[in-house]
This record gives structure tokens, sequence and C-alpha cells, in this order.
């Protein structure tokens, strides 16, 4: 009567293992692959050109501008009043630790500018891959990143590129399902 217990238990921890398995189906994806074939990312670099040179530049041009007028008030100790210059004073260091970190400012306005300008296009991207992971019955669905080794079967690229009605080189599109990674 123990042996049948038993072995009834363990016959449904199989059938239950077995169910489980067949519910989990995974799949993966190069996203930013997908991003790089759609329409609007061809002219980023030009929006991001034209974004720095009319709005980033202008407002380093405004900044070096400012701290030399403000740096001038402050130097001109014969005719700025003592409480103008000790204020000014004041404001100075903050001009001095923008230019010094002008770089950094600027790559991080650029990149605040990409995001904006990528969010719909990556949205697009996402809502696509849900729909054919729906479709297709995945429950999970990866970066190709995130894999070493993965059946080719089960890479979402050419059909979210369908979908999406994106011309694709045919080198691209086979590259992508290789199956594992190139060696490090």
């Amino acid at each position: 009567m123990k042996k049948l217990k038993a072995l009834v238990v363990a016959i449904c921890f199989l059938v239950a293992g077995n169910i489980a398995s067949a519910q989990t189906k995974i799949a993966y994806i190069s996203v930013d692959q997908v991003v790089q074939y759609m329409p609007g990312t061809a002219k980023l670099d030009t929006l991001l050109a034209k974004y720095r040179a009319d709005s980033i530049q202008p407002e380093y041009t405004r900044l070096i501008t400012q701290y030399q007028w403000k740096d001038s008030i402050y130097r001109d100790s014969v005719k700025t009043p003592k409480a103008v210059r000790d204020e000014v004073a004041k404001e100075l260091p903050g001009y001095i630790y923008q230019i010094q970190n002008w770089n950094q400012i600027e790559q991080q306005a650029l990149e605040a500018k990409q995001n904006e300008l990528l969010g719909p296009i990556y949205k697009e991207v996402y809502d696509a891959i849900k729909a054919i992971a729906k479709e297709k019955g995945y429950t999970h669905v990866m970066t190709r990143e995130a894999f070493i080794v993965m059946p080719d079967a089960d890479n979402l690229f050419p059909l979210v590129t369908t979908r999406l009605k994106l011309k694709v080189p045919p080198q691209a599109a086979n590259a992508t399902g290789t199956g594992a990674l190139p060696q490090r």
C-alpha cells in the first residue's frame, strides 16, 4: 500500500512537472537590432545635431557670456559696490562648475533628447513583440544577449521585422538566428 501511494505521488509530481514545463515557452530577440531598422532612426543623428546646434550650443554661449559679464562686475572694484561684488562672488562658482563640466552636461542633454525621440519607436517595437509573443504562446521573451545558446526557432526577430514591415538585409536577418553568440 505504501509503495502504491509513493508511486501515485511520483506520477502526480511527474505529470505536474510536465504540465508546468509545457506551459513555459521562451523566445528571444535583440530589440536594439530591430530599432536600428525602424524608419525614424535613420534621421536621428540629424535631429540630434540640429538639437545640439539650436539648443545646446546657444546655451553654452549664453553661459560663457553670463560668466564673463559677472566676472567683469566682480573684478571692477572701482565701479562696483562691495555688496554687489559679494553677491556676484557667490554666483561665480556655479558658472565655473557648469563651464568645467559642460561636456557631461551636454552629453546628458543629448541622451535625454535621444531617449525622447526613441521612446515612440521602442514602444512600437515592444508592442509588436508582445503581440507576437501572445499569438505564438510565448510566456517569456528575453533579450538575445541574455542567452549563450538558443534555438533559431525561438528568435522573434524575423517575425517582429515582418510585422513592422521593416526592410532588413538578408545577412542581418540570418545573423540574428545563429543559435550561439560568437566566442570572445
